[in-house]
């Protein structure tokens, strides 16, 4: 990212990399929604929609992971500032003509800066939780397409994927 002037904002004077100070800005309410999918075959499908994996409830264990992760995010990401979140919401979305499932990631905040990573954060970890828990059932799941599609708030203003990423 840069700032004003074209300096790039994680990099101190000596290109070392910083945490960016967001002291002087203004707490305002940020959202950001990320989505990511889980390729699978048919078989493992119907075993997690039937609710027969071996490792117990699939979908559950998953979101449950995917909001941990979104409330670990600093911790995960280098630089990546602490933040209290309001809402995060991950939604595990069956669709049999992949087969697999979409997964997305809403999170919310009142701070001085963005929760994009946390959103794209709980994407990634609760489609390594779908993996992990079906894993017994198939090796060869595929986790793909993760990214924002979506963010409001903030300096930068509001950004949604254009419509040729969709």
């Amino acid at each position: 990212m840069q700032d004003n002037s074209g300096n790039l904002t994680h990099l101190d004077g000596q290109g070392e990399a910083q945490m960016v100070d967001v002291s002087a800005k203004i707490a305002t309410v940020r959202e950001a929604v990320a989505v990511g999918t889980v390729r699978m075959l048919r078989e493992t499908f119907a075993a997690i929609q039937a609710g027969n994996a071996p490792k117990g409830d699939v979908l559950g264990t998953a979101r449950i992971a995917g909001i941990m992760a979104a409330k670990q995010t600093a911790n995960l990401i280098p630089l990546c500032h602490p933040l209290p979140l309001q809402k995060v919401e991950v939604q595990i979305i069956p669709n049999e003509e992949l087969p697999g499932y979409q997964i997305q990631a809403t999170v919310k905040t009142k701070s001085e800066t963005g929760v994009e990573m946390e959103a794209l954060t709980a994407v990634s970890v609760a489609a390594l939780t779908l993996y992990d828990m079906a894993k017994a059932l198939e090796k060869s799941i595929q986790i793909e397409g993760i990214c924002l599609i979506s963010k409001t708030g903030g300096k930068s203003g509001d950004y949604s994927v254009p419509d040729k990423h969709k």
